[in-house]
């Protein structure tokens, strides 16, 4: 059974990046439970709007649910009683694709804050820049005109101290930031003078 607790901090989330006038990518949200280790792991992914398909800049969020915090909720729950407190894993992967050259990490990074808003206590740490190349395996007789993706992440644990598992509503004052904050970066970073390849017509 799904920890309700967990399914609250989804909808938080999700409701935040809703607010934010982000709109979720079809066929991108992905719930699965890893049978030898007991994680759950809900993902998904935000465009803005108008942004086509594939995107030029996109957000994939991702919060994983540990099995030893689904033990440790479960005590609470059930004794009322909390040791170490539960913790969801965050990740925030904000993605810049379908470049015609090369990326610069710098220019990218110029325009993203080194910190995420706070969750709770916590904040998310930056990691630095991925450069993608990518060959299109119809193209194999021209390697040297590839496309480039660039993405960097933002991760850390979201401590759920006594007052959250009591209470709810505190999950959606926490994540309630988190939406603008990912519209704002998205934003700056369509804004950059970056050249695309253009979209097939045929969408793929």
């Amino acid at each position: 059974m799904l920890d309700h607790v967990f399914s609250d901090a989804i909808g938080a989330l999700r409701e935040a990046l809703e607010s934010a006038r982000l709109e979720r990518q079809s066929l991108e949200e992905r719930f699965h439970s890893d049978i030898l280790l007991g994680n759950v792991t809900w993902e998904t992914s935000y465009v803005l709007p108008g942004e086509g398909n594939p995107p030029r800049v996109h957000c994939d969020l991702t919060l994983e649910w540990p099995t030893g915090s689904q033990t440790a909720y479960r005590h609470w729950y059930l004794e009322g009683e909390l040791g170490d407190p539960p913790e969801i894993t965050v990740a925030v992967v904000l993605r810049v694709q379908r470049l015609a050259t090369s990326p610069r990490p710098s220019d990218i990074l110029a325009v993203l804050p080194a910190e995420s808003p706070t969750l709770g206590d916590a904040e998310l740490e930056r990691s630095g820049p991925t450069v993608e190349t990518i060959y299109d395996p119809g193209q194999v007789a021209d390697l040297d005109d590839p496309e480039w993706a660039i993405e960097v992440s933002y991760e850390g644990t979201y401590e759920l101290g006594e007052a959250i598992l009591a209470d709810g509503a505190e999950l959606d004052e926490h994540f309630g930031d988190l939406g603008g904050w990912v519209s704002g970066a998205l934003v700056r970073l369509g804004d950059l003078k970056l050249e695309y390849r253009p979209v097939d017509a045929s969408g793929d």
